[in-house]
């Protein structure tokens, strides 16, 4: 089947990115409603959707694909069923993609459609970097594994460095940085995902927005027995009132902690500092989990736009050959595609060309 225009419906927590992707992954249509949440009938994403004039398939961002969703697959009944059940692994975003298939579906039922999963790109993790030290017992009974996240955008990272290095793939340790306010780090040896910061949820690994990243397990237990914080109110706490903006009572945009701490604020200051010193470390282990690193790729909007935070984050990583040298000025005015070191780069996130690279090689090539 000939696949021209794809329809990419990033379904985030709260928002919705529509996007009609040429045959050129030119954008030729968009639209973004911001808290579609709200919306329960999704009125303003069903009337672009009515008002575009071809979709030759819809591919589907989704958050969690679990261990059964290793690749991108045709859309049925059955797959929409199989991702709803993951709900409890990603409560925010997987209703959130489910909603988006439905209307689509019911929208534009006779265009083929594919789910496209952010924990695909990590099926190639090792066993010693994807197992938990738990008893196997549960592991086997639970499914627990480390899953990875930002699969989407670490995959475009992993396409689209070696490009702009102009090096194969192949022969590529590349560590790239997602960052935004949700972050993760992947270790990327020869186009394959072989580590990364998030695990089974994608609380785990860095400091975020709102998300704690890394908490001692002990710790969590004993706020749990000794000081008497339910389930529930932990679950809240790590995931939407932690990282940045629980340390430094901002809203924990990164523009916002960085404003204040220009300001003088000693919270967003310690903020700010605990996020580098995370970073930086995870860089390293993302680099020893490949014997070396060949190259530093920074994606998502702090990636892409704080160029304060890339130049912050390299004056700790020079022992890597990941520093940025005397020349700041090339790291400042770059925001998109390009060098801004002879190891360090930006990538622009392309999560949308990614899902129309896979739609087409499973509707065109006749994938299930």
């Amino acid at each position: 089947m000939d696949v021209e225009r794809v329809l990419v419906v990033n379904a985030g927590s709260s928002s919705l990115k529509l996007r009609v992707l040429g045959g050129d992954d030119d954008v030729v249509a968009d639209h973004d409603v911001e808290r579609w949440d709200r919306e329960p009938d999704h009125a303003d994403a069903g009337d672009f959707i009515r008002s575009l004039d071809r979709v030759d398939a819809i591919g589907h961002r989704v958050v969690h694909g679990g261990s059964r969703f290793v690749s991108p697959v045709r859309i049925d009944d059955e797959v929409v069923a199989a991702i709803d059940e993951l709900t409890p692994l990603a409560p925010l975003h997987q209703p959130r993609a489910v909603a988006g298939i439905t209307l689509t579906r019911k929208l534009l039922p006779d265009v083929p459609a594919v789910a496209c999963f952010d924990t695909a790109f990590h099926s190639t993790l090792p066993p010693e970097a994807a197992t938990y030290a738990l008893p196997k017992a549960w592991n086997e009974r639970f499914g627990l594994r480390r899953f990875g996240f930002h699969g989407l955008s670490h995959a475009w990272v992993a396409g689209r460095a070696p490009e702009i290095l102009r090096k194969p793939a192949a022969d590529l340790r590349l560590v790239s940085a997602h960052l935004g306010a949700g972050a993760s780090l992947c270790a990327i040896a020869g186009g394959k995902s072989v580590a990364t910061t998030m695990g089974f949820t994608p609380l785990e690994g860095l400091v975020m927005a709102t998300r704690s990243g890394d908490v001692d397990p002990g710790l969590v237990l004993w706020l749990q027995q000794q000081g008497g914080v339910s389930a529930d109110e932990l679950a809240g706490t790590l995931e939407t009132d932690s990282g940045l903006a629980g340390l430094s009572g901002t809203s924990g945009d990164m523009r916002d902690v960085l404003a204040a701490v220009d300001a003088g604020d000693a919270d967003a200051h310690l903020a700010y500092g605990v996020w580098l010193h995370r970073l930086r470390a995870a860089v390293a282990a993302m680099a020893a989990a490949m014997g070396g690193v060949d190259a530093l790729a920074f994606t998502g909007g702090i990636g892409e736009h704080a160029a304060r935070a890339r130049a912050d984050a390299c004056a700790g990583l020079e022992f890597l050959g990941l520093g940025l040298g005397v020349d700041a000025s090339v790291n400042a005015r770059t925001t998109s595609d390009g060098l801004i070191a002879e190891r360090v780069l930006v990538v622009t996130a392309r999560e949308d060309r990614q899902i129309a690279s896979e739609v087409r090689a499973v509707v065109g090539g006749g994938a299930n």
